[in-house]
């Protein structure tokens, strides 16, 4: 019988870059340009939302000028000059993490970034090429925390989810990946982590990635 897992799946922005920070101070930055307050909620509330789910949440609930479309554009702008600009970090471990993943399984990310900005976190991290399949969001139905990308992700690379491992960071992610039948590993980020009800669902937290080991992962089966 072929070894278990047989893919893993990774988040992009918050697991492997550190950019949740820096997607909160473009919208955030939009908002006062606009002249509107920031809804308290609102942080927390587009973490793995799609981009149509997303855009809509910024013009809806927290008022930008224009369309959804164009306030999504502002802001995937925004992001792509950050990550011009070396303003986006990656995150402590992750080239590693991902090499060490790519050594036993089919790899895939699954985010709820534009494509675009998923390809300038894999070229960010000189890791493109040890990546299969790319999911963005914006191509299934539904984002996180929906199981749809993940879903989508383990059927291009011709597997069960059951036999995935996804690495996420975030409330919605851990509930998408948990939804898609995946086994599940969190690590949890210092902006906004999940709640403990969400995280005792996981199958592991892990500190960082440095714990992102090929005996953690065999062990989750």
């Amino acid at each position: 019988m072929e070894a278990l897992p047989h893919a893993i799946v990774f988040d992009m922005d918050g697991t492997l870059t550190d950019s949740e920070e820096e997607w909160d101070v473009v919208r955030r930055g939009l908002a006062e340009a606009d002249g509107v307050p920031w809804p308290g909620e609102a942080t927390q509330a587009m973490m793995g939302m799609s981009t149509p789910e997303w855009t809509a949440y910024l013009v809806e609930a927290v008022g930008l000028r224009g369309t959804a479309h164009e306030a999504g554009r502002r802001t995937i702008d925004g992001m792509a000059d950050a990550y011009r600009s070396g303003r986006i970090p990656v995150l402590p471990g992750a080239v590693d993490a991902v090499r060490r993943m790519a050594a036993i399984a089919p790899l895939a990310v699954a985010s709820s970034s534009p494509p675009e900005l998923i390809e300038a976190g894999l070229d960010l991290l000189g890791v493109r090429d040890l990546v299969g399949v790319v999911v963005s969001t914006e191509e299934v139905e539904r984002g996180k925390p929906h199981p749809d990308g993940f879903l989508e992700a383990a059927s291009r690379l011709g597997v069960d989810p059951t036999t995935c491992v996804a690495i996420e960071d975030s409330t919605n992610g851990v509930k998408s990946a948990l939804a898609a039948g995946m086994r599940t590993v969190v690590v949890p980020p210092r902006f906004h982590p999940p709640a403990a009800e969400v995280l005792d669902r996981a199958h592991a937290v892990i500190d960082d990635l440095d714990a992102l080991t090929v005996e953690l992962v065999h062990g989750l089966f």
